[in-house]
């Protein structure tokens, strides 16, 4: 496992993919492979996907604009903005909702982000690493889960 970890961590512009149970130190290699990577002095950002409501999850990976909703009384960065030049950890990615998901996926494919009511595209340089002890087969399978947005 340390090998991988250590030959993941030499390509700065890998996304992960962490899978495991409960309690097996999926965030531990998460910071590791950031530790050893050459993002080690950007930041190491971390969210759990599942602790926060699907309409205020976009907000907070993508920031938003003033006056985006009724309490956006200014202007928010977003986790991946805070990331920039870092990592960002997606714990619990097996929960998110498929529009996210879709969103998500557009952010790893094109490394720009839209903050909520925004109108332009910014550039980001994030690696992204994500976990789940979901079983992600099965919830592709079930529905719940897009097959296009797995991270490889």
């Amino acid at each position: 496992m340390i090998h991988q970890v250590k030959e993941i961590a030499r390509y700065p512009a890998s996304t992960v993919l962490i899978t495991g149970e409960s309690g097996t130190g999926k965030e531990l290699v998460a910071r590791a492979i950031h530790h050893l990577s050459d993002r080690r002095e950007a930041p190491f950002v971390e969210i759990n996907c599942a602790s926060i409501q699907v309409n205020l999850l976009e907000s907070e990976l993508f920031g938003h604009e003033k006056g985006a909703f009724t309490s956006a009384s200014q202007r928010k960065n977003g986790l991946f903005e805070e990331a920039n030049k870092g990592t960002i950890f997606l714990d619990e990615i097996g929960e998110m909702d498929p529009a996210m998901q879709v969103k998500l996926l557009r952010v790893l494919e094109e490394r720009k982000i839209r903050r909520v009511g925004g109108t332009k595209n910014i550039d980001i340089d994030v690696r992204v690493i994500a976990a789940t002890n979901r079983y992600l087969q099965g919830a592709i399978k079930d529905g719940f889960f897009r097959e296009d947005s797995t991270i490889a």
